[in-house]
């Protein structure tokens, strides 16, 4: 049988997957898989997000959620909420121990099961004058760190900011995400999109 693609994140990769009797949830990871199948790629997709995860719950829960799965190819997409908890909770997370943990569970992977990798970067449509400081002061620091540890350990990477970036230009920023965080349909597109795209180069 196929190695899985495995995808582990927050609630932009857990999309409802736990409600879903195919565990894909009704986000941008099932518009991959039904993408991937139109094209007659038969490898079976994990979907292992979860709703309200930083970094710090991915290393948790890596083994069992990640590694154990054994994956051709893994997908990490987390971010927005070691951002997110800073304002809305006083529970910030530094770029240094993002970094600290980002860096611990890909070396994991890369000691142990050496999947191909790629990193989503992660993105604010703000929607609310407060969403429009969040880049600035805190995430644009963790943006750079996902580019980092992408070159650092050779995975594919997707520039998910300057996607959205460029959509909300035509679209507007509600038009991608309503709450500035979680994607629209047309938010889950663009994802589903730029992820194929890192994925093909990778594959070239």
């Amino acid at each position: 049988m196929a190695r899985p693609l495995v995808f582990i994140g927050d609630s932009i990769t857990d999309a409802g997957r736990r409600e879903d009797p195919e565990g894909l949830g009704h986000g941008w990871v099932r518009m991959v898989a039904t993408e991937l199948a139109q094209r007659g790629d038969e490898r079976p997709i994990v979907n292992t997000g979860i709703g309200g995860n930083r970094v710090r719950d991915l290393r948790a829960r890596w083994k069992a959620d990640a590694l154990d799965h054994d994956p051709e190819i893994l997908t990490v997409y987390v971010g927005i909420n070691d951002t997110w908890r800073r304002y809305d909770s006083g529970d910030p997370t530094t770029a240094e121990a993002f970094e600290d943990d980002y860096r611990t569970i890909l070396k994991r992977a890369h000691e142990t099961i050496a999947p191909r990798v790629i990193l989503v970067e992660p993105f604010v449509a703000p929607v609310t004058s407060a969403q429009k400081h969040w880049a600035e002061e805190d995430l644009d620091a963790k943006r750079a760190v996902v580019r980092r540890l992408a070159d650092e350990f050779g995975a594919g990477f997707v520039p998910l900011a300057q996607v959205m970036a460029d959509a909300a230009r035509q679209y507007g920023e509600e038009a991608l995400a309503a709450d500035g965080v979680h994607p629209t349909e047309l938010g889950a597109t663009l994802i589903a999109g730029a992820w194929l795209g890192a994925e093909s180069q990778a594959s070239s």
